[in-house]
């Protein structure tokens, strides 16, 4: 597909696909005034929040063409909404914030600390939910997160914790910080601990050993 050249032909398009050609149509399916989408086709930029509700309420579109104008404008079934471009936010208010990786224990317990107000925010339309982005260190979850790539964390209550068996998370324990998938162990008071680096070895950890935990949600990788 072509690079539809500005987000004001990119909103266009939305219209004619997801509101049958119609302003108001679309509007309502996003859940905006009929007005907004008329000023932003016109010209007016639209704002963060305008483009996380599309990529919500939009069935399959690929929040890269949104941002960029690259690919395809709807994901295929084989397409995962991980990797996508991310936004420097303006406001201390605005966006997700970008936490060191020694802070991740206070991110993953809600403490209101340096994380909300010093850290950097980024505008993430795709990641609605999200509660902290942090950056990879290490080779062991190689080669589906590399060192330098940045995840999108959504803390998970461990009062009523239920594991998505295969999925990725970020964990506080007794040994320090992990990223690690995490999958069903023999024993039912422990889960197993896994990455994808073939190098490093599964091992057993009690879920009585986990302070907090967050389920990873999306990636941000620079090109």
């Amino acid at each position: 597909m072509a690079k539809v050249e500005t987000i004001h032909d990119r909103i266009q398009t939305l219209v004619d696909t997801f509101g049958n050609g119609k302003n108001t149509t679309f509007a309502e399916k996003v859940g905006v005034n009929e007005g907004n989408i008329r000023g932003y086709i016109k010209g007016i930029v639209p704002k963060h929040d305008f483009l996380e509700k599309v990529v919500r309420n939009c069935e399959s579109l690929s929040p890269s063409w949104l941002l960029t104008g690259e690919g395809s404008m709807l994901l295929d079934d084989t397409t995962e909404r991980t990797s996508v471009p991310a936004v420097k936010a303006s406001s201390p208010t605005e966006g997700i914030p970008l936490i060191p990786f020694s802070a991740m224990a206070g991110a993953l317990m809600g403490e209101q600390t340096a994380l909300d107000y010093e850290c950097e925010r980024y505008i993430v339309p795709a990641f609605k939910g999200a509660d902290f982005l942090m950056q990879v260190k290490g080779t062991s979850m190689e080669p589906t997160y590399l060192a330098g790539d940045i995840v999108a964390c959504q803390r998970v209550p461990l009062s009523d914790i239920f594991f998505q068996w295969g999925k990725v998370y970020v964990l506080d324990t007794a040994q320090g910080a992990l990223i690690k998938r995490i999958k069903q162990a023999p024993n039912k008071d422990s889960v197993l601990i896994v990455s994808d680096n073939t190098q490093y070895d599964p091992f057993e950890l009690s879920v009585k050993g986990i302070n907090a935990i967050a389920l990873v949600i999306g990636l941000i990788r620079a090109e």
